[in-house]
């Protein structure tokens, strides 16, 4: 199989790795350090003790590579319309596109009947860019739950779990979504195919909506923010707020905020890729991870005032530290 995978940072390399051990003919578009770290040395993956390398095509030219049998975004938020501007030589009728993203994608209200259904997020998608540059039909959802990190240009650390989750933005199941699915099981992931991917991203959402911001606000792993009794609270606090709005969206996971800060916990010492982007001097995805999210919420009159007081915080703290995209 014929796979790209756009962006060759933690999750991009860790995906890229594992499926090119697989043996499918797997590419990467990347750019600079990471490009050169890449062509030089190979794709480096760090998983436990083990060491994988793989020796892949890497390029910043994407129209070189061809139409893909499946292409893998996994840029971050404030990346990606440029991403999708860049690599449309790459999707041609029969491509599946995988955005292996943080927050609410762009598709997310497009293919539903239920709450809110055609709602454009402007936060993720500023004048549809991605939109018009990714067929709606071609598109599988994607919620991707390990925890990686970049040692170095071109080498990546896989630090925990290999859970990915995979469902058509309409819901339900399909023959490509498990035809996706068991790709990724044979190259070695917890691949599970989800008939409600929609609500397994606010699964997700719930600890990045939280964890994520209040790294940047405090600059400590998770581990440490869980233990905090008063950072602690404030978790439970947001998580319910953000479980009370996807109740009035028809999104209903099943788990309650303890659960879900135990799932966090029990990771150990974990550095959110928000507060990785700090220490790197990156753009953080404040807007797609919470700026979406109360676009949402506006939508229908929820006041979640302990999310909307820590992202005003989160936001000006990015910008006064330069890494507010815009």
């Amino acid at each position: 199989m014929r796979i790209t995978v756009v962006g060759a940072g933690a999750i991009g390399g860790f995906l890229a790795c594992k499926l090119h051990a697989a043996g499918h003919d797997v590419s990467v578009v990347a750019r600079g350090a990471t490009l050169e770290a890449i062509r030089a040395q190979g794709l480096q993956l760090h998983s436990g003790d083990d060491l994988l390398i793989a020796r892949l095509h890497a390029t910043a030219n994407p129209d070189e590579l061809g139409v893909q049998d499946v292409v893998i975004f996994a840029v971050k938020a404030p990346a990606l319309p440029s991403a999708v501007i860049n690599t449309k030589a790459l999707i041609g009728p029969n491509t599946v596109v995988v955005p292996a993203i943080n927050g609410l994608p762009w598709w997310y209200f497009l293919q539903t009947t239920h709450a809110l259904s055609g709602l454009r997020l402007q936060a993720v998608d500023p004048g549809g860019v991605i939109e018009q540059g990714v067929p709606s039909d071609a598109v599988i959802g994607c919620v991707v739950f390990p925890s990686c990190a970049v040692l170095s240009p071109g080498v990546i650390k896989h630090m925990s779990g290999s859970k990915i989750v995979f469902g058509e933005p309409a819901g339900g199941l399909s023959a490509r979504v498990e035809a996706i699915t068991t790709v990724f099981l044979d190259a070695g992931f917890d691949a599970q195919a989800d008939q409600n991917i929609r609500e397994q991203i606010w699964l997700k959402l719930l600890g990045n909506a939280c964890f994520n911001p209040v790294s940047l606000l405090v600059g400590c792993a998770t581990d440490a923010m869980i233990d905090d009794p008063f950072l602690h609270a404030l978790c439970v606090d947001m998580m319910a707020e953000l479980l009370e709005l996807g109740r009035q969206l028809g999104i209903s996971p099943e788990i309650d905020p303890t659960q879900r800060i135990a799932i966090t916990r029990k990771l150990g010492t974990v550095k959110t890729s928000m507060l990785q982007d700090v220490e790197g001097h990156k753009p953080v995805e404040i807007e797609a991870i919470l700026g979406a999210l109360m676009a949402v919420a506006d939508q229908v009159g929820a006041p979640m005032p302990r999310t909307r007081t820590v992202y005003a915080l989160a936001r000006m703290r990015a910008k006064t530290l330069g890494l507010l995209p815009g």
